[in-house]
C-alpha cells in the first residue's frame, strides 16, 4: 500500500441506471452522499435493494488501521433521508463488493472475499442484517474477485477476475455459467474472455440496454478504480463471447474533492449508487505507513524465518 490512500465515498444518484447509460454522464444529476467517515476510513462498493419504501444500501466499510473490510447497510427512507446504519457481515478475512440481489424467492449476497480462498454465496435469514452461508461456488482452481452474477437468456452468468496476480485482478475478465444459481458452474472455455486494464474488472450491476447485456467495468489504466466504462456483450453464449467497451462515464464537477476515480455504478430501481474517490497524502498517513513498517521489521527480528 503506497503513501497515498484512496478515500472513497458512496453517493445515491437520483436517476435510474438506464437514464445514466443513455446519456453517458452523471453531469447535472443530483447526488445524496452518505455521511463522511472518520480519518483514514471509507465506504465503497455500494449495492442496494428497496423494501417497504426504504432503500437499503450495502457497502464495504474499511479502516486503513485494521485493513480488514466488513459489510454495513445504510437505511434510507423514500426521500433519501438516512434512518440508521448497521453492521451486517464481518469475518476474519477482508470483505468488500457486497453484491446483493433477489432470485428464486430469496435475497442473496455474494461479497468479494478472495482472501478466504473461496467464493461464498450468502442467503438472507432476516433482512437486512442476518445472513447464512448458502453454498460455495466452485470455479475449480479460480479464486474469484468482484464476482457478479446475472441471469440472462436462460442461464446464470458469473463475471469475475481471477486472484492469480495483480495484473489479472484488474485486466483479465473471466466468465462462468450455470443452469441454477446454486450450480453446477462451468468456466467458459474462452477465459479470459477479455484482456484490458481499461475495461474488464466488474464494477456494478449488469443490465440489458438496447437489447444487449451491459456490464459496468472499472478503468484501471492509470489508477485503481479510475473510472467506470460500459462493457457491452454483442454475443454471450457458452460457445462464444464478443464484447466492446464504451467511453468512461462522465462525473459531476460537484463531486469535488472526490474527482480522482469512480468504480461502482449500481442500479436500484429509480436511483443509482456510485462511489467516488480522492487520494490523501498527509503526515498522519505517512506515520501510519511507517508504524506498519516498524511492526513488520520487528516481527522479522523476533520471528526469523526457519526459527
Amino acid at each position: 500500500m503506497g503513501l497515498r490512500k484512496d478515500i472513497w465515498r458512496v453517493g445515491i444518484v437520483n436517476s435510474p441506471l438506464q437514464h445514466i447509460l443513455a446519456q453517458g454522464t452523471l453531469e447535472g444529476l443530483p447526488v445524496v452522499w452518505t455521511p463522511p467517515m472518520r480519518r483514514f476510513c471509507f465506504r465503497a462498493d455500494p449495492f442496494g435493494l428497496w423494501r417497504d419504501d426504504r432503500l437499503y444500501v450495502f457497502v464495504e466499510d474499511y479502516d486503513y488501521r485494521v485493513r480488514v473490510g466488513s459489510i454495513d447497510v445504510l437505511i434510507y427512507d423514500k426521500s433519501l433521508h438516512l434512518l440508521e446504519q448497521r453492521k451486517v457481515l464481518q469475518t476474519p478475512w477482508h470483505l468488500s463488493y457486497p453484491y446483493v440481489f433477489e432470485a428464486d424467492g430469496h435475497t442473496w449476497m455474494l461479497p468479494e472475499a478472495f482472501r478466504s480462498g473461496k467464493l461464498t454465496l450468502y442467503r438472507c435469514r432476516h433482512f437486512p442484517d442476518q445472513w447464512e452461508e448458502a453454498t460455495v461456488i466452485d470455479l475449480g482452481d479460480d479464486i474469484a474477485i468482484d464476482a457478479t452474477p446475472f441471469f440472462h437468456d436462460g442461464l446464470w452468468w458469473l463475471f469475475y477476475m481471477p486472484a492469480t496476480s495483480r495484473t489479472a485482478a484488474v485486466g483479465a475478465l473471466h466468465l462462468a455459467y450455470a443452469p441454477s444459481l446454486l450450480g453446477p458452474w462451468q468456466r467458459h472455455h474462452a477465459n479470459p474472455v477479455r484482456l484490458n486494464n481499461a475495461s474488464t474488472r466488474p464494477g456494478g450491476t449488469p443490465c440489458v440496454h438496447n437489447g444487449k447485456l451491459v456490464l459496468p467495468v472499472q478503468d484501471c489504466t492509470h489508477t485503481y478504480g479510475g473510472a467506470i466504462r460500459l462493457l457491452t456483450f454483442d454475443t454471450l453464449t457458452p460457445d462464444r463471447v464478443v464484447t466492446h467497451a464504451g467511453a468512461a462515464i462522465g462525473q459531476n464537477d460537484s463531486f469535488a474533492p472526490y474527482t480522482e476515480g469512480m468504480h461502482t455504478l449500481a442500479g436500484v430501481g429509480p436511483v443509482t449508487l456510485i462511489d467516488a474517490k480522492y487520494t490523501d497524502l498527509s503526515a498522519y498517513g505517512i506515520g501510519l505507513q511507517a508504524w506498519r513498517e516498524v511492526r513488520r521489521l520487528g516481527a522479522r527480528l523476533f520471528h526469523p524465518k526457519g526459527a
